[in-house]
């Protein structure tokens, strides 16, 4: 499936969604992350650019999969991608915390999947310093920057401006503490290393997947608990 056909299934997915679906905001989050890389790949040079492309398709559908599960039997989601899928609807939950959490899930859980998927199939493995790492951390830098616009554009505004005024303790601004794409994508990185190297032993690669999903999972759920303030619930109920 090339990156197109990813672009395609994402903006499907998003247009069928309500602007207030959980799913949804990450949706649309990662259809603008994954278009951007796809520009990067199109405008600039990389060492390796099949790992790069083959490793975004694997990625996505690791996505596309939960998205599918979740309607054919929610109970098959991975742990990762419960707490997004629960709570897709539910109120007090703002943007930002469901486009957060999708990416926990994704970057923590899949990468790392994704990534030992992709070298396998490449005949390559994957080591720092390599030609590789180097291409993963510069994608790094982009999403780096995709990120800080997604910030702006949740924490930005005039209503935010007085929500600050009126609520000191803020909540949102501990999810964004909380929350670091670069050092997610350096956590994956490592985490698809101690996979590699496992990669000889199911047994044991399959437990250490089952407790990154875990983990990742509770994570989420920590990203997910509500935040909405009184003015903003105000703002959504008069629009």
């Amino acid at each position: 499936m090339p990156v197109e056909s990813v672009i395609a299934r994402l903006e499907e997915i998003a247009s069928s969604l309500p602007s207030d679906d959980g799913v949804g905001c990450f949706t649309r989050l990662y259809l603008d992350v994954t278009r951007s890389v796809q520009r990067e790949l199109a405008e600039s040079t990389f060492a390796d650019p099949q790992f790069l492309v083959r490793l975004d398709v694997g990625f996505a559908g690791l996505y596309l999969d939960a998205v599918s599960a979740s309607t054919r039997d929610p109970r098959s989601i991975p742990r990762a991608w419960a707490p997004l899928f629960e709570a897709r609807k539910r109120s007090g939950i703002a943007p930002l915390q469901f486009a957060f959490a999708g990416m926990n899930a994704h970057i923590n859980r899949d990468l790392p999947v994704a990534l030992v998927a992709c070298c396998r199939e490449l005949g390559i493995e994957p080591a720092d310093a390599t030609p590789q790492h180097r291409d993963f951390e510069r994608v790094n830098d982009l999403l780096a920057r995709v990120e800080s616009s997604v910030k702006q554009r949740y924490l930005g505004g005039t209503l935010r401006a007085l929500d600050r005024l009126l609520h000191r303790v803020d909540r949102i601004d501990d999810v964004v503490a909380m929350w670091d794409v670069r050092r997610a994508r350096e956590a994956a990185w490592t985490n698809g290393l101690a996979l590699w190297a496992l990669r000889d032993e199911p047994r044991l690669s399959a437990r250490y997947v089952t407790v990154l999903d875990r983990t990742v999972g509770l994570a989420g759920r920590g990203l997910l608990q509500p935040a909405d303030t009184w003015l903003q619930r105000l703002a959504r109920a008069i629009r």
